[in-house]
């Protein structure tokens, strides 16, 4: 066989080769990342709740994305339509995931034409619409960490990502890769607005919550390492 041929032939197989063995060599090794920031802790459970099911709902032990409807909820469509597209219709299924939207009592009549505004005829197991006293809807509200305020009729386009551990989910450096070479000042995300399509779609459900389901794999291989995530990050985030 031609020389030439050979030393080509040699040459393609180590291109085609190598990246397979390293490949295989990573295989088996730990996985090592980052997992989504704890931004703050002890969010309120949901005690004194009730879903439209007449059931009670909370968040301990639930991956949840939270949010607040408020007292016309119909005026919050888009809103929750891009919740349902960009975030339920691919996390719905996964185990303990769930959606849980607040509304105060006197609201509940309003749902069904949110849900048909929204193109929810399928089955909703895991999204929960749940009415409280607005008494109740503040304190849970008051209980996160938030850059926004509660609007006076109780909504606001912003959800939060709140972990098994009523641990409140999101990240205490979004700077871009750009303003990271600018050394500009670190700024955080305590929450996603729901209008944003691009927030919520490429931030939230495309990166942040594919991590904190990653990282309760982990968890549950007992590969997590728990001291990756300190609870002294906390004192890096704004206070309220």
């Amino acid at each position: 066989m031609n020389k030439k041929l050979i030393k080509r032939y040699t040459t393609l197989g180590i291109l085609f080769f190598l990246p397979v063995i390293f490949l295989l060599m990573l295989f088996p090794a730990k996985h090592h990342y980052n997992p989504l920031d704890v931004v703050h802790r002890n969010v309120a459970d949901l005690n004194n709740f009730i879903s439209e099911e007449n059931q009670q709902i909370v968040l301990k032990d639930h991956i949840t994305v939270l949010g607040f409807l408020g007292k016309n909820p119909i005026n919050n469509t888009i809103a929750a339509s891009n919740l349902k597209e960009l975030v339920y219709d691919k996390f719905k299924g996964f185990k303990k995931f769930q959606i849980v939207l607040l509304l105060p009592y006197g609201t509940e009549n309003q749902i069904d034409l949110l849900k048909r505004e929204i193109k929810s005829y399928e089955d909703l197991k895991y999204w929960h619409f749940v009415f409280g006293e607005e008494t109740d809807i503040k304190n849970v509200f008051k209980s996160l960490k938030s850059t926004h305020s509660l609007k006076e009729d109780l909504s606001t386009p912003d959800v939060f990502i709140i972990d098994k551990d009523l641990n409140q989910r999101g990240r205490l450096d979004d700077r871009t890769d750009n303003e990271k070479e600018k050394k500009k000042a670190a700024y955080p995300l305590y929450a996603y607005n729901c209008i944003e399509v691009a927030e919520i779609k490429n931030k939230m459900s495309a990166d942040d919550l594919r991590v904190l389901f990653q990282e309760y794999r982990e968890k549950r291989k007992g590969n997590f390492d728990s001291s990756s995530r300190r609870a002294n990050d906390l004192n890096n985030s704004h206070e309220q």
